[in-house]
């Protein structure tokens, strides 16, 4: 399985979900913010994507729909992580082709949680 990807433009977020995913098994790299994303994009096909929504430039929404226009991209599953737990953002991302969405501060436990439900965690395991 390939390496996870990690798309946030706040930094210490970003570095924080890696420790969480590496702890898990899960090996990852970052993108800090839309525009180093689809630039990692297009030469990486991740295995899994970590996707904050709220970033300056194109946001989540935006690297989403590229996401799911690319046919070599389009197989990985998306994890929104983002702060805002509005219905609509969630009927959004859903809609947008995303598998679930983490609310932060995600901790080691909900992360855990949400790739386990997701059925992440046992394809990383093998």
């Amino acid at each position: 399985m390939n390496d996870a990807l990690i798309i946030d433009d706040n930094r210490q977020t970003a570095d924080a979900l890696k420790q969480m995913l590496n702890a898990l098994g899960i090996p990852a790299r970052v993108a800090y913010g839309s525009t180093p994303a689809v630039e990692v994009l297009g030469a990486f096909t991740p295995g899994l994507i970590l996707l904050d929504i709220n970033m300056p430039g194109a946001d989540g929404t935006e690297v989403l729909a590229y996401i799911q226009r690319e046919p070599r991209l389009k197989t990985a599953p998306v994890i929104v992580i983002t702060s805002d737990d509005q219905f609509e953002t969630r009927q959004r991302v859903m809609q947008g082709g995303a598998l679930a969405m983490l609310i932060k501060p995600a901790t080691i436990d909900t992360l855990e949680a949400t790739l386990d439900r997701a059925g992440i965690l046992k394809k990383y395991s093998k």
